[in-house]
């Protein structure tokens, strides 16, 4: 063999027709993947269109945003769902302050800290049996707590309590997740320029995987302001606002929806599905925002 021969680069592979046979079972999961797909977003789309063909007309009106039903009765029209929805956001927000500094603090001492420890499986094992509570469950824990044990009156703060039990295996979870993502080249470089180990998680680490976080978070945020059971055994309802979450009765979204079912007419059906509406705007604002604020703070490589 010459040199000329072993520089020679190697003649390239004769194409080969694809099969009949192949072409079939492409074009047959083509088809499966194609229905599976019709099969599951139809529902999604028929439920879409009937929420909106019955409740945008109040959604449209400013008097939905900006009023609430004080001194209206169930067959009287008008009024608005502002006191629903200022109660569904308080609720949210006080709950995502207190579960989500725990929760993040929770999953950074599993994937930095615990890892093999046994403090670490228990608090796993926690997690696990918070992710699969019901939602009624955590209600009737806080009801015995705040109100049987230490005697505190149903209010919006106890319904924000029941939410941090349900929110914080989520966000334990997703940061979890996402904090391992983050290279292990980033931690060993940070210690080898010797940064302590807890500025490490904070000036890098946690950076990294901010915009996963916050995703994260916003999500569980907005699956917790759908939950019905915790406002319907922990806070009485009220037409009217109320600033003080920590007494006397609030009104939310879910609320909202079961009090004007049970008036049985037309009125208040029509306020059901105007107030099912708000909840999947409000929930597809919270998600737009998660999107946004995740691009913003993800680390840019050149």
């Amino acid at each position: 063999m010459t040199t000329t021969d072993l520089e020679r680069p190697a003649a390239a592979p004769a194409f080969q027709e694809i099969s009949a046979g192949r072409k079939a079972k492409n074009r047959a999961a083509t088809i499966l993947v194609s229905g599976a797909f019709v099969v599951a977003v139809a529902p999604l789309i028929w439920l879409l269109w009937t929420v909106l063909e019955k409740g945008l007309t109040h959604v449209l009106n400013a008097d939905w945003w900006q009023k609430s039903l004080a001194g209206l009765t169930g067959r009287q029209s008008g009024g608005g769902a502002y006191h629903a929805i200022y109660g569904t956001l308080v609720q949210a927000v006080i709950c995502a302050v207190i579960a989500v500094p725990i929760a993040i603090m929770v999953a950074i001492y599993l994937v930095e800290y615990g890892r093999n420890s046994r403090l670490a499986k228990w608090i796993t094992f926690t997690v696990d049996i918070l992710s699969g509570v019901p939602s009624i469950v955590a209600a009737l824990f806080i009801y015995a707590l705040w109100v049987t044990t230490l005697g505190l009156p149903r209010s919006a703060f106890a319904v924000s309590l029941a939410l941090v039990l349900l929110m914080i295996p989520v966000v334990v979870r997703t940061t979890e997740e996402l904090l391992k993502i983050v290279p292990d080249e980033l931690r060993e470089a940070s210690y080898a320029l010797g940064i302590p180990k807890w500025k490490t998680i904070v000036k890098i680490v946690v950076p990294t995987a901010l915009s996963g976080i916050i995703t994260g978070v916003m999500l569980a945020i907005a699956r917790v302001m759908g939950e019905t059971a915790p406002v319907l055994i922990l806070v009485g309802y009220t037409q009217y606002i109320n600033y003080d979450p920590f007494g006397g009765n609030m009104a939310s979204l879910p609320l909202f929806m079961n009090s004007e079912r049970l008036t049985t007419n037309e009125i208040g059906e029509a306020r059901v599905w105007g107030a099912a509406v708000t909840l999947i705007l409000i929930i597809t604002v919270i998600n737009l925002l998660a999107t946004v604020i995740s691009r913003l703070t993800s680390v840019k490589t050149k």
